[in-house]
């Protein structure tokens, strides 16, 4: 039938593309997080990004966006992405490996302890971001994701630990659990979580709810 702004503006807002640092794998991830101290919104172009520390999203508002599923993999123990507990972060289409050293988690959003900050006027979300426990390759984390922020929306997640590719056994690609929730009034849409070792979903916060 045509685009959506065909007879004007399509819902949302429009983001100049000056606005945003964008990422190749060779970008360095020092460079990446100046780049987001400074405002900026992020753009990671398809690839596999080899991160020696996280990938840190410290401004209200700001978008984090994946081409071609980029794909994060911490090297060193470390998070792929660490979101502080601000309003509207808006993190959207990208892969989470796990890598060759164990990381306590993969992706946090919000920190510990919990401030107890409502975020529902301007709440963050995460859409279409996938999490795996091998099946590249072999590697271990306790959590694939946490949410340690009020209010977050989760709009299909996908946590798996492997049963199938390379690096899969039960030694192999250790996992605890796909998701960790501790922040209140989380909702979460299109939830799928498996294999993993201990409990699949942790869910400690209050008025949360799974659609």
């Amino acid at each position: 039938v045509g685009t959506s702004w065909a007879t004007g503006s399509a819902p949302g807002r429009s983001i100049p593309i000056g606005e945003f640092f964008i990422a190749q794998p060779s970008t360095a991830v020092a460079d990446i997080n100046a780049a987001l101290a400074a405002g900026k919104h992020l753009i990671l172009t398809p690839g596999v990004y080899a991160l020696p520390q996280a990938i840190h999203v410290t401004a209200p508002d700001t978008v984090v966006l994946g081409l071609g599923f980029a794909t994060l993999v911490p090297q060193n123990g470390n998070a792929a992405l660490q979101v502080d507990d601000v309003d509207g972060v808006q993190i959207a289409g990208l892969i989470v490996d796990a890598g060759p050293v164990a990381s306590p988690v993969l992706m946090q959003v919000g920190n510990l302890p919990l401030s107890g900050v409502s975020h529902a006027a301007d709440p963050s979300t995460l859409s279409d971001v996938f999490f795996r426990i091998g099946g590249a390759a072999a590697g271990s984390a306790a959590t694939s994701l946490e949410v340690d922020s009020n209010n977050v929306i989760l709009d299909n997640i996908w946590a798996w630990r492997a049963d199938h590719g390379n690096g899969v056994g039960w030694s192999q690609n250790p996992a605890d659990h796909g998701l960790v929730v501790n922040a209140d009034d989380v909702t979460a849409l299109g939830l799928a979580v498996e294999h993993y070792q201990k409990n699949q979903v942790v869910w400690n916060g209050n008025g949360g709810e799974t659609i």
